[in-house]
């Protein structure tokens, strides 16, 4: 057992240490999408382009060619020789030598070759130089990551996190997901967000994912007890980190803290306690759902207090405040400590949403 576990170490250490081109399928860059038709295009026009600028350098030095005929070359010779010349098909015992033919050439059989060349070739030399692409984007993000949030878990929590994430103003590429399923990293791609594939209780993935130089990290898993193995793991790789933490039993919130949690959310029971208050007074379930959507309406915020708030009350700001963050401890607005705001503190107020 102990020899399985050194090689499986070992691989692990090999993941994150080796050469960029071996993440190719693990750690995914997203990319902006074009369509095929808009790609094929490309290929044609280069391959207009090039055949012109033959056929240009072929007739300019004209005399330095003969046709079987002996007769000189005129500029639809010389495009004839260049385009069977580019598309490798050469001459042999079959030479259309009348106009009519090479021009049936020219515009028919010509372009059907270029045609075949794009699909067969250019699909190819895609496939292969895929890899270097990703490889070179692979290095260059790891070089730049820094001060982003790396998420844990692409599920319903996952992705409503990431949502929440992104109406307050935080861009999808400082998004970096990591998730063992590949069809949820296929979504999370697709929303613009870099991904990483593999189990995030190992500190090998984490660190594939920057979590060392992560400004915070939500941890979304599915089982609490993962949640605990992620949440150890990314506080040991770093100390700095605020962690975001979703569990399902209550009872398993000491261990999160224990594990280096910074906040604690019981999703179970909370939306529990939303049905329960729903049954009485749904109209306040309608103002907490919108004071959690960014979007519109209303939202929760943090803010940095202004310089002409020093000294008063937290009651008497421009805002409505919830709460005064002091030295790293929430405080409510009413509480006797926070009477009067001091430099250095930290507002929780309610702010008008981004849809606003």
């Amino acid at each position: 057992m102990r020899g399985r576990g050194f090689r499986r170490r070992w691989r692990g250490e090999e993941l994150s240490d080796g050469p960029d081109y071996a993440l190719v399928g693990v750690v995914r860059i997203p990319e902006l999408k074009q369509s095929p038709a808009r790609a094929i295009g490309r290929r044609v026009i280069f391959a207009v382009v090039a055949l012109f600028f033959t056929a240009i350098l072929v007739y300019v030095d004209r005399s330095g060619y003969r046709d079987v005929q002996d007769n000189p070359l005129s500029f639809l010779d010389a495009m004839y020789y260049s385009a069977v010349t580019l598309s490798t098909t050469g001459y042999g015992d079959i030479t259309p030598f009348s106009p009519s033919a090479r021009l049936l050439n020219l515009l028919i059989i010509t372009p059907l070759r270029v045609l075949f060349l794009i699909v067969l070739i250019g699909t190819t030399l895609e496939v292969l130089t895929e890899r270097s692409r990703q490889a070179l984007k692979i290095q260059r993000w790891r070089n730049n990551v820094r001060n982003h949030t790396v998420v844990i878990g692409y599920g319903t929590k996952g992705r409503t996190a990431v949502d929440a994430m992104i109406g307050d103003g935080i861009k999808p590429s400082e998004i970096v997901v990591v998730d063992n399923n590949p069809g949820v990293l296929e979504h999370a791609e697709a929303d613009g967000l870099v991904t990483v594939r593999g189990d995030a209780t190992k500190s090998d993935v984490l660190r594939l994912a920057g979590v060392a130089h992560a400004a915070s990290i939500v941890v979304a898993a599915n089982r609490d007890d993962t949640a605990v193995l992620a949440t150890l793991t990314a506080r040991e790789l770093n100390p700095r980190a605020k962690i975001v933490a979703s569990i399902r039993e209550s009872e398993n919130t000491h261990l999160m803290r224990q594990s280096g949690a910074n906040s604690v959310v019981v999703s179970s029971e909370t939306a529990g306690r939303l049905l329960g208050i729903a049954t009485m007074t749904p109209s306040v379930v309608e103002v907490i759902e919108d004071l959690l959507t960014p979007d519109a309406g209303y939202a929760i915020a943090e803010r940095e207090v202004d310089p002409t708030e020093t000294g008063g009350s937290p009651a008497h700001t421009r805002d409505i405040v919830l709460g005064v963050l002091r030295n790293g401890v929430l405080h409510r607005v009413d509480d006797s400590e926070v009477e009067q705001i001091e430099a250095g503190d930290r507002l929780l107020y309610v702010r008008k949403g981004a849809g606003d």
